[in-house]
């Protein structure tokens, strides 16, 4: 090959490496903005990400949640950032056509993040600086990039100019970074100290933690307790700054500082929380004891007028949940939380305050980062999810799972320890049934529970003979209501269906 012909193509190596400098450029310099600005949310991936969950259909939502569980923000993330990547690299090939079409992409990307910046409930004017910034930036960068390497062949003149654009955008970036963290409230939570509570839960029985090995604890952990929300990051709320307003239709508005929260009357109680996108034998439920005011109280020194019959909760983010009135009023432990199993709220679960209401499915219950209570009517105002089409009023429905022998699992032939976990919270279980291969329906053995709000762990024997085999299960609630063997989505107000699994006994 003559050296000529070598050029061709390490010159459209060159322009596309251009395109991606640039964006790194941008990407950095963006982040420092932000990071000036005290806003992550403003950076215009996860300003581009938050949005791009906004526009998600619930299809591809719950695809996304089932597929990949906690971790879907992450394979959101390196989605947006492959596609980054992508466009970059396009960009600059086009730099080699024309400058002028590729600094006008750039332009086009600025655009994108400013408008998705701009797109956020809590969004201000301010928000757009990041992306427009960063696209000046990677614009500027470009252009030094083109003219640095006018030969279009990697000398030394080409190099330092790309080496010192990626020195800024490391600095950038890094310095952003830096100074987002600064809002960290790690610190503060730790120090953080919880009153005792004045209405203990009631203790939990040591029964209730079925004996079979590999069985689910009865008690989540805070670090095990599952996390489903739109946040790509986490909010940093201060609470010596936290504030929780209630307002709308009520008599008189009430605010409440942190301090005045926890100087109320706490209780403390064992409750199961689960999320509406939970498939049939899914993992998208817990159980954690809370520590937290209770909400109805505070509604009654609000003085809510006639006629309301919602509560719209907003996180510090923007996020919008819809509960109905009657769920916090008809007796149940509904409260503005503030511990979780002995300490403060982890971050990622609301800290400094969040809602808990059980018997209710997380997205009309367990706002999170929870900092204004608007009382008011579902055919005036609507939440969230409640405008993409979920139910207004979410009822958690009655569930059971296998979770021992897990799907799949080989065991060998004679006595096996079958068990799973129930729950219906605010109704209770009365009773949980397996069966074999769709043979008769056998009662399983409960596990006592401290009260109505706490899922229940259930156990059988089994006498297995050789060869594959389907265990199913089915519960029954405290009204007698039996789960139904037919199989709905979690859209729009949570799945039903048998759980059953498959194991083979050797």
């Amino acid at each position: 090959m003559t050296a000529e012909r070598a050029i061709g193509p390490t010159r459209w190596v060159t322009a596309a490496l251009r395109g991606l400098l640039a964006a790194v450029a941008a990407l950095g310099v963006a982040e420092l903005a932000a990071g000036l600005l005290g806003r992550a949310s403003s950076s215009p991936l996860l300003a581009v990400g938050a949005a791009f969950i906004d526009l998600t259909p619930v299809w591809l939502k719950d695809f996304a949640i089932r597929r990949f569980g906690d971790d879907d923000k992450t394979a959101l993330l390196v989605g947006l950032g492959v596609g980054v990547t992508l466009a970059a690299l396009a960009v600059g090939l086009v730099s080699r056509i024309r400058l002028g079409y590729a600094l006008a992409g750039l332009a086009a990307f600025g655009a994108a993040g400013v408008a998705a910046a701009l797109t956020r409930p809590v969004a201000g004017p301010a928000d757009a600086a990041p992306s427009a910034i960063g696209a000046l930036a990677g614009m500027a960068a470009l252009v030094v990039l083109v003219r640095g390497g006018a030969r279009e062949a990697p000398d030394r003149r080409a190099l330092l100019t790309g080496a010192g654009v990626v020195a800024v955008a490391a600095a950038s970036g890094t310095a952003g970074r830096w100074l987002l963290r600064r809002g960290d409230v790690s610190a503060v939570r730790a120090d953080t100290r919880l009153p005792r509570p004045a209405g203990p839960a009631r203790p939990v029985p040591p029964a209730a933690q079925a004996r079979a090995p590999g069985m689910t604890p009865f008690r989540t952990s805070n670090r095990d307790f599952y996390r489903v929300d739109t946040a790509l990051t986490l909010p940093q709320v201060d609470p010596r700054e936290w504030t929780l307003r209630i307002h709308g239709m009520v008599a008189r508005p009430v605010e409440l500082g942190f301090d005045d929260l926890l100087r109320l009357a706490l209780i403390e109680r064992d409750i199961t929380l689960s999320c509406v996108s939970n498939q049939v034998g899914g993992d998208l439920a817990g159980n954690a004891r809370w520590l937290g005011a209770p909400l109805a109280p505070l509604l009654r020194r609000a003085g809510i007028t006639s006629g309301a019959d919602q509560i719209l909760s907003r996180s510090a983010d923007g996020m919008t949940l819809s509960t109905p009135i009657e769920a916090v009023l008809d007796g149940r432990d509904a409260m503005v939380a503030v511990g979780m199993n002995g300490e403060p709220l982890p971050i990622a679960h609301g800290f400094p305050a969040r809602l808990v209401v059980p018997g209710l499915y997380g997205y009309v219950s367990a706002t999170k980062w929870v900092v204004d209570l608007k009382v008011t009517r579902f055919a005036t105002d609507h939440a969230y999810w409640t405008r993409r089409g979920y139910a207004d009023r979410a009822p958690v429905k009655t569930f059971s799972r296998v979770d021992v022998p897990k799907p799949l699992a080989t065991v060998r032939a004679g006595r096996v320890a079958v068990a799973g976990t129930a729950w219906a919270q605010h109704r209770g279980v009365a009773a949980v049934e397996w069966q074999v291969d769709g043979g008769p329906w056998r009662q399983a053995r409960l596990a006592p529970v401290p009260g109505l709000d706490t899922w229940r762990q259930w156990t059988a024997e089994w006498d297995a003979a050789p060869g594959s085999h389907t265990l199913r299960c089915r519960a029954t609630d405290g009204t007698g209501h039996t789960q139904p063997e037919h199989r709905t989505p979690p859209f729009p107000d949570g799945a039903t269906g048998w759980h059953s699994v498959v194991v083979t006994v050797t």
